[in-house]
């Protein structure tokens, strides 16, 4: 599903049981210098991450201040963030001239502690090649150091590297619990593109080797994956970049299952088994 940009005016986008992704939560939260945004979330563990600007989030008794790098767009640098547990509350103050903020969320019954995420803790991976078509970067906010910390979410950012190219191939799913194959994850995305005019596609097909959707995607666009393979690409000449939000329905690692019909190319794309390993 694909849900267009517009001014959600601090509410979620993707909301609690949700009818297409019911393990994914989603919210953008804009503020300006001293405004300051309250939240709790029953039944979903979440993680703030700024797009833009600075905030201090108070959480559980603990204060986080000065979090987030970036001032101009998700370009400039890397991100940084607050795992607050479980119908928790939660306060974001911003700090700088303006923030935007992303709250990203998963469905997880047990209320765990809070903690927070600097720009030095984050786990990156690189992978694929010009050549494939294929070369992006990703950043883990909640990576696989945090496996013990945090119940079902995964938290990213991913950056196509260079001008051009596809991500999310060879194509895969996840959404059926069937280990060791697969896991059921529901994901859920937020597309930028640089300059912010660029835009993209982003496929998803149902069935191997039969016809499915694509959806045109521009900066500030939201999709929700349930089912299926999904892979992603953008227009020649600008930057692609996805926040992503996976919330398992069993456990927190991912476990991709490829589509057959592409699988062989696992083995052309430098890499590639590296970022499926970070997705713990």
């Amino acid at each position: 599903m694909h849900i267009p940009p517009h001014d959600n005016r601090n509410k979620p986008i993707v909301d609690v049981d949700d009818a297409t992704v019911p393990l994914n939560y989603f919210n953008i939260v804009k503020l300006t210098e001293g405004q300051s945004f309250d939240y709790r979330v029953s039944g979903y563990e979440t993680c703030i991450v700024p797009a833009t600007g600075t905030v201090t989030v108070e959480v559980a008794g603990e204060t986080y201040r000065d979090i987030g790098l970036r001032t101009e767009d998700v370009f400039e640098g890397d991100p940084e963030g607050v795992y607050v547990p479980t119908d928790t509350a939660a306060r974001i103050t911003c700090r700088s001239s303006a923030a935007e903020v992303f709250v990203a969320g998963a469905k997880f019954d047990k209320t765990l502690k809070p903690f927070e995420v600097r720009a030095k803790d984050l786990d990156k991976v690189q992978y694929g090649s010009d050549d494939t078509k294929t070369h992006r970067r990703i950043a883990h906010v909640l990576g696989a150091q945090y496996h013990d910390r945090v119940g079902r979410l995964l938290v990213s950012e991913l950056f196509t590297v260079g001008e051009g190219g596809w991500s999310g191939f060879p194509s895969h799913k996840h959404d059926t619990d069937r280990l060791p194959e697969e896991t059921r994850h529901d994901e859920t995305y937020n597309f930028r593109f640089k300059p912010n005019y660029g835009s993209g596609v982003q496929l998803l097909q149902r069935v191997d080797n039969e016809p499915g959707d694509a959806y045109h995607v521009m900066d500030g666009s939201t999709i929700c994956i349930d089912k299926g393979y999904h892979p992603s690409c953008v227009l020649p000449g600008y930057q692609m970049y996805y926040f992503t939000i996976l919330g398992g329905l069993s456990q927190r690692s991912l476990k991709q299952y490829f589509q057959p019909t592409h699988e062989a190319q696992l083995r052309t794309i430098p890499g590639i088994m590296d970022m499926v390993a970070k997705f713990k």
